[in-house]
């Protein structure tokens, strides 16, 4: 139990670092597709295009995500589901205000 607890720990500061250091103009385009409502963020650290004119950028997002989530996965020993909410929870508490978050049941709510 202790072993998967620090596992945890491990991908949550893994986590905390990778949103920290994201390239400053992609995060800048990112958080201005957000504020405007054309990205929305999911319960499993993927983003989703509200708007069909932020497709590409959400479809290269999430690709870079989901090589970063396999790769800790992989490290770490945990599933990459495990390691998307771990990290949705990192880009929730740092998105900007007006940013819309789908839950695991489908509905949305706006920071």
């Amino acid at each position: 139990m202790v072993f998967k607890s620090m596992k945890m720990l491990r991908v949550l500061f893994v986590a905390f670092a990778f949103v920290s250091v994201i390239p400053t103009a992609w995060a800048a385009d990112l958080d201005s597709l957000r504020s405007s409502g054309a990205v929305g963020e999911r319960y499993d650290g993927l983003a989703v295009a509200r708007d069909s004119s932020a497709s590409d950028f959400v479809s290269t997002t999430n690709a870079k995500r989901t090589q970063i989530y396999q790769e800790r996965a992989n490290k770490e020993g945990v599933s990459v589901k495990q390691v998307g909410m771990v990290y949705a929870k990192q880009i929730m508490s740092k998105a900007p205000s007006g940013t819309w978050f789908q839950a695991e049941d489908g509905s949305w709510v706006q920071k």
